[in-house]
């Protein structure tokens, strides 16, 4: 995690004299928390979370029956499944999802929906599938095009199918030379059109564009469909109520988190002992929360929040505040593993080891209940050998090659793009496994959904207060 939070564009660092030793430091001058002590004390509105169990277990079931109800509209079924995704439920429905995709997939011949040569339909069926697992081949997107060989201009009359197309096309791998193609028509026409549309329809285009579905964050695109969904007139009343009370029963559950997690942190008092350091422990929080969110995963949220928290304050002391000889001694400190190793520390650093401890010890006593405290060793492994300052990649590229910021980045994104596609590569079900592998393969993409959402337009980790205080705001404080 820490090469993660160093590989972000480096924050301009000023020098600092401490008046009393006379050792000049360097100051990455970030900004203090933008959330104070907000988070501190749970209180909700009592009238938003008025919605009794039972309600909500009736409008599951009424979901329920209809992705189980006979239909000879495949089409309605895929749109069903698409929406209960978008709006942040699909996972109640998980097994029944599952089986009827895998229907689809089997039924169907391998180009495709043979009988069909609607573009949204086509594409929405190869997105969910792939999203699935399933290796569904492109050449089904080869109808859409002329007889020269590129994609029909007759497309761009059909505003809803070149979204899902362009929505499919993040799921592609290598050799889908066809997709590539789709991605670059679709984003051209998209935006060529996108001022002449109206919501909300052209809500969607322009969130798209700015965020694709399959890169961005499960929960925050979750929100954001929930109020485009509700202005759509086909809508379905019973998803939208179970979308907003799910929506809200989360937001619950993860304020409630938030605020053990403040007390927390509150009562170590980083923000004066070690004032250099980036103060965010909200953001790592909402970090953990886009890689799950779902309520079992309580625990592990708890545990990483505070790993990654601890994990972004040593980043800082080896990457900005401290000396040579005072990483030399904390490095030491850290290979014994021991509270006798603080006392050759600084007094700044006491502080910081003693809580470093501190936490895992925590985790450890938490999975010795699960009888899992083996899992405690391979995390310790990992703070020892995660240290270091570390340039940005953009700077490191630019050094090597010699070439411009502009250059960098740009090969730098190509890289990344290729890395999606090995990610979707992986992501595709081996013939045979004796266990379900998707569950855990999820939390790697969600991990890396997150790494797009925070560091896409600039280092939102370490500027939060330009660019995540909005999304935080959406899914912890505003319900719906």
């Amino acid at each position: 995690m820490s090469s993660l939070l160093s590989c972000a564009p480096v924050a301009h660092q000023y020098l600092v004299q401490n008046s009393k030793t006379d050792i000049i430091r360097r100051s990455a001058n970030y900004h203090p928390s933008i959330w104070g002590d907000q988070f501190l004390k749970y209180a909700p509105p009592a009238m938003v979370y008025e919605a009794c169990p039972e309600h909500v277990e009736e409008l599951k079931e009424e979901v329920r029956r209809m992705l189980m109800a006979d239909a000879n509209d495949p089409s309605k079924k895929l749109n069903l499944i698409d929406s209960l995704q978008r709006l942040g439920v699909a996972y109640h429905f998980e097994e029944e999802i599952e089986e009827l995709l895998e229907k689809m997939h089997d039924a169907l011949p391998v180009d495709g929906l043979d009988s069909c040569s609607h573009l949204y339909t086509i594409a929405l069926w190869f997105r969910l599938l792939s999203q699935q697992g399933y290796n569904v081949f492109c050449n089904v997107f080869n109808r859409f095009k002329d007889s020269k060989g590129s994609f029909n201009e007759e497309l761009i009359k059909d505003v809803p199918g070149m979204l899902c197309l362009y929505e499919a096309t993040f799921l592609r791998v290598h050799g889908e030379d066809i997709l590539d193609e789709a991605l670059t028509f679709t984003t051209t026409q998209l935006k060529s059109i996108v001022t002449d549309l109206k919501p909300p329809l052209a809500t969607q285009v322009i969130h798209a564009l700015k965020q694709p579905l399959h890169k961005g964050m499960p929960r925050l695109e979750a929100r954001h469909y929930i109020s485009v969904y509700q202005e759509v007139e086909t809508r379905n009343e019973t998803l939208l109520k179970l979308a907003k009370l799910d929506f809200n029963s989360l937001q619950l559950i993860h304020r409630q988190e938030l605020s053990q997690l403040s007390r927390w942190w509150k009562e170590l008092d980083f923000a004066t002992k070690l004032p250099y350091a980036r103060d965010r422990l909200v953001e790592c929080y909402f970090w953990i929360v886009g890689v799950y969110f779902e309520t079992h995963y309580s625990l592990a949220r708890m545990i990483l929040t505070k790993v990654i928290t601890m994990t972004s304050i040593i980043d800082d002391t080896y990457d900005v505040y401290g000396t040579l000889e005072e990483l030399k001694l904390f490095t030491d400190a850290i290979d014994r593993w021991d509270i006798s190793g603080m006392e050759q520390l600084p007094e700044y650093m006491k502080a910081l080891y003693s809580a470093l401890l501190d936490v895992y010890n925590e985790i450890k006593e938490n999975l010795r209940k699960k009888g899992q405290s083996y899992r405690v060793n391979y995390a310790i492994e990992a703070v020892e050998q995660a240290r270091g300052d570390v340039c940005s990649s953009v700077e490191c590229y630019m050094k090597q090659h010699r070439v411009t910021e502009q250059e960098a980045c740009d090969e730098l994104h190509r890289r990344v793009e290729k890395a999606w596609k090995d990610i979707n590569e992986e992501c595709i079900k081996p013939s045979r496994s004796p266990v379900p592998l998707m569950p855990f393969l999820m939390q790697i993409v969600n991990f890396t959904r997150m790494m797009d959402v925070i560091y896409k337009h600039d280092d939102g980790y370490s500027n939060a207060a330009q660019v995540l205080k909005e999304y935080i705001t959406f899914l912890f404080i505003d319900p719906i």
